[in-house]
C-alpha cells in the first residue's frame, strides 16, 4: 500500500520546533527577524510575500517586508540589501524572483550577505553546497530531503534519479541526495529514454515543470517518489507527476499540493533561526 508523505503534517511539527528555538533565542535577548524584498506588483508574488510574514508571526518570529516599485533601479536595490547586510536586527534576507526584466538577478544575488542568504542563492552558497561543505541550500531541495528522510528508507547507496536540472531545484537536489551518498542520476529535457532512467530510481524527485510528466509506468514498484512540480492546469496546482498512476506504484509519494510545498516554507523559517543562533555565536 503506498504511504501518502503528509508535507502539512510535517510542516506543523517542524514549526513546533522552531517556535520552541524562538523562544529559546528570546530568552536570550535574541528575536529572530527575516527581510522579504519584493520589486514590482506580481499578485502571486505579493501573496507569496504575504504568507512568508505570516509563517514568521505564527512561530514568534519578526519579520519586515520591503515592497519596491517596479521601476526601481538595480543600485537602488542593490543599495537596499547592503544596508540589510550590515542591520544586526535582520539575520535573513529573502529576495522575491522573479525581479524585473530590466534587473539581472545574476548580479543583485552576488550582493546578498551569504551569512543571511537563507535562501541558498549566492554563488559562495551554492560552490559551498557543490563541495560538500556546510551552507544554506535553497529552501526546496532541502525540504525535498526532509520528505524523504520522513519515510525511514536509509537513503545511503540508493539509486536517485532528479528529474530537472535548475540551479535552484534539480542541481542543488542531486547535491545533497550525493552527500547522503545516494548515486545520483540528473535527466533533463535532452535525455533519451527518460522512463528507461526514471525506472531504476529507488528515489526519483520530479522538478522539470511539466505537468504530469512522470506516469505511473515510469516508476520503478515501491520508489520513493518526490514531486516538487508546481503548475496550473485548468485552475487547479498539479505536479509533475500524474498521482493517481503513480500511487498505485510508488512506496511512498508527496502529494500536490500538500506535500513539498508547506515544508519549503518552514525550511525558509529553520534556515533563519540557524543564521540567527550563527550570527550571534559570533559577536
Amino acid at each position: 500500500m503506498t504511504n501518502l508523505i503528509d508535507g502539512k503534517g510535517i510542516a506543523a511539527e517542524l514549526r513546533a520546533k522552531c517556535a520552541e528555538r524562538v523562544s529559546n533565542l528570546i530568552l536570550n535577548g535574541i528575536v529572530p527577524k527575516l527581510a522579504v524584498i519584493i520589486v514590482g506588483d506580481d499578485p502571486a508574488s505579493h501573496q507569496y510575500v504575504n504568507s512568508r510574514a505570516a509563517d514568521c508571526k505564527a512561530v514568534g518570529m519578526d519579520s519586515t517586508v520591503y515592497e519596491l516599485p517596479s521601476d526601481t533601479t538595480q543600485s537602488e536595490l542593490i543599495s537596499l540589501l547592503e544596508q540589510i547586510n550590515v542591520d544586526p536586527k535582520i539575520h535573513g534576507i529573502l529576495l522575491q524572483m522573479p525581479l524585473p526584466i530590466h534587473m539581472n538577478p545574476d548580479e543583485v544575488v552576488v550582493h546578498i550577505s551569504r551569512d543571511k542568504d537563507v535562501d541558498g542563492l549566492h554563488p559562495i552558497n551554492i560552490g559551498m553546497l557543490g563541495s560538500g561543505k556546510p551552507s544554506f541550500a535553497p529552501c526546496t531541495p532541502s525540504s525535498i530531503m526532509q520528505l524523504i528522510k520522513s519515510t525511514g528508507v536509509p537513503i545511503r547507496g540508493k539509486n536517485a534519479v532528479v528529474v530537472g536540472r535548475s540551479n535552484v531545484v534539480g542541481k542543488p537536489a542531486a547535491m545533497l541526495l550525493l552527500q547522503e551518498n545516494a548515486t545520483v542520476t540528473i535527466c533533463h529535457s535532452k535525455t533519451v529514454d527518460l522512463k528507461e532512467h526514471t525506472m531504476q530510481a529507488d528515489i526519483l524527485v520530479a522538478a522539470v515543470g511539466v505537468p504530469g510528466l512522470i506516469t505511473g509506468d515510469m516508476i520503478k514498484p515501491g520508489a520513493i517518489v518526490i514531486d516538487a512540480g508546481i503548475n496550473r492546469v485548468d485552475g487547479k496546482t498539479v505536479g509533475d507527476v500524474d498521482f493517481e498512476s503513480a500511487k498505485e506504484v510508488a512506496g511512498a509519494i508527496t502529494p500536490v499540493p500538500g506535500g513539498v510545498g508547506p515544508v519549503t516554507r518552514t525550511i525558509l523559517l529553520m534556515h533563519t533561526l540557524d543564521a540567527a543562533e550563527r550570527i550571534n555565536a559570533g559577536n
